[in-house]
């Protein structure tokens, strides 16, 4: 089941290049392109490229380009999205990341997804997760991975941005649950959300299924990154043929197992985690 990341850099030099991705002595590598594995997309692909080789499935396709903030590499990827990037292709799945949020481009994209002869499964965390929302057409997806900041944004029905989200930015965890079912009452989720933080709650149709706290790391808390590397490991295991419920539990608890047998300190970086990540899923299948 061949998959394809897509997301941006944040660096004005990087061309737009869509190419199988692999790691090489800890970078990502995309057709002769480097870039460090910090948070953000490479994070993600990074973790769900580590993920793919652990499983002995073929590695996700990456489609990225640079974007500094002011939206031309997002806009050049929505435009090859639509023109040319999803003619001839075959993927199980596509994973949109890092992108600058548009609604009209959005909307163009799934309208070419629409016209596949199969539909991939849809998966959105971070900017596309945004913008999804606010283009009215969550309910297309299949998976969103917000953490709690986010989902008070999902369950927002008027918040045209999460910026102006209604009170409850900073609000306790033991809000999630009802986040989910306001999310849920205005149609502005996926048919299964990941909600990460301090416990991890797994939502298919709006009902909670499983919530995952242990192990529990709080040094992960300030390494930037380990919500993309979390993401990465649902691709890599839905990838394998896992549903995306028993995926999000999985990668719940690999993600998790990797911050302990990191045992980071507030200098780690998400690259000096993922190093852990073999260890951590050879664990996890041990079990």
């Amino acid at each position: 089941m061949s998959w394809l990341i897509v997301g941006t850099v944040p660096r004005r030099d990087f061309p737009l290049v869509h190419h199988p991705a692999r790691i090489c002595n800890g970078t990502l590598s995309v057709d002769g392109h480097d870039v460090a594995v910090a948070r953000g997309t490479p994070a993600l692909a990074a973790a769900a490229c580590l993920t793919c080789l652990e499983l002995n499935i073929t590695p996700p396709d990456v489609l990225l380009c640079g974007d500094i903030g002011d939206g031309d590499g997002s806009r050049r990827i929505y435009r090859y999205l639509t023109e040319s990037g999803l003619a001839h292709t075959n993927y199980s799945g596509i994973l949109f990341h890092y992108l600058q949020p548009d609604v009209d481009w959005h909307n163009r994209i799934l309208i070419a997804i629409d016209e596949l002869p199969e539909r991939p499964l849809l998966l959105a965390d971070a900017g596309y997760m945004y913008v999804a929302k606010m283009s009215g057409y969550a309910a297309a997806y299949d998976l969103f991975t917000p953490d709690a900041g986010e989902l008070a944004f999902l369950a927002d029905e008027k918040a045209p941005h999460p910026f102006y989200t209604r009170g409850f930015l900073l609000h306790e965890e033991n809000r999630v649950p009802d986040l989910i079912r306001k999310a849920a009452a205005c149609g502005n989720t996926a048919r299964h959300l990941l909600v990460k933080g301090q416990s991890d709650h797994i939502v298919s149709g709006g009902n909670i299924v499983a919530v995952i706290s242990t192990p529990c790391v709080e040094a992960m808390e300030p390494v930037g990154g380990t919500g993309d590397s979390l993401a990465g490991i649902v691709l890599g295991l839905t990838a394998s043929g896992k549903s995306i419920p028993d995926a999000c539990i999985q990668a719940s608890r690999i993600n998790r197992y990797m911050g302990l047998y990191a045992n980071p300190t507030p200098a780690f970086s998400i690259s000096d985690l993922l190093r852990f990540l073999p260890q951590a899923m050879q664990k996890h299948f041990t079990c």
